[in-house]
């Protein structure tokens, strides 16, 4: 029994890769939406809207911020990782109940980027697209500005994969995770709050979790 055991710890780590990896590919090609109910050993479920994501890697990926900017700008991997970095600790909670608690992002702020373009007088939302070509989200520009609101280069301490939405995706702290988009690819500021791909199928634009959605889940901050 106590060699099973002592078999068992050593096993677990390589065990619960293998099964993160096979369920996120497995949600790449997914049509049922299945692979998103099995949680991993993390806890996170993989969720995607498109029928496959794309690969990007270093040669690859790029972010733009444009629209209502004075410095329209393109970002590499290699960019965004030479800007100064933020670390936040928050619980993850899903609008669909499923909570991931002390969950380590990496990044940076997003209103430093906004900064750095230079936001017109007009502007009063920002509007966030994804290189898998379907999903978009949206926040105005004051829930933007907020200190816990990062483009993330890493989660729980390590490169986002990924089937976490990597290499970069959006994290917004305090709202339901539906907010914190996968797969980052474009950020345009707006003169106006457009409704992302859930919010057009009647989830609530403004997410804060526990105060939105008809749920009471206690906030993540």
């Amino acid at each position: 029994m106590l060699g099973l055991g002592a078999g068992g710890l050593v096993a677990a780590p390589y065990l619960q890769r293998r099964i993160e990896d096979f369920l996120g590919a497995a949600s790449d090609k997914d049509p049922t939406g299945i692979t998103g109910l099995l949680p991993n050993g993390g806890g996170f479920r993989y969720y995607s809207v498109a029928t496959s994501v794309p690969q990007k890697n270093e040669r690859s990926y790029r972010l733009t911020v444009g629209g209502l900017v004075e410095h329209p700008a393109t970002y590499t991997l290699d960019a965004l990782r030479a800007l100064p970095q933020t670390r936040v600790v928050r619980d993850v909670q899903c609008v669909t109940g499923w909570r991931v608690p002390e969950t380590p992002f990496s990044g940076v702020r997003l209103s430093l980027l906004l900064d750095a373009a230079g936001v017109g007088p007009e502007a009063k939302a920002i509007r966030f697209t994804c290189f898998d070509g379907t999903y978009s989200e949206s926040l105005t520009l004051a829930q933007a500005r907020r200190d816990d609101v990062l483009v993330c280069l890493q989660m729980q301490d390590k490169p986002v994969s990924h089937s976490h939405g990597g290499p970069v995706r959006l994290y917004v702290a305090p709202m339901y995770f539906y907010k914190s988009a996968k797969w980052l690819s474009g950020i345009t500021v707006t003169s106006e709050v457009r409704p992302g791909y859930w919010e057009e199928r009647g989830y609530d634009v403004d997410a804060w979790v526990g105060a939105s959605n008809g749920r009471s889940d206690t906030p993540t901050v």
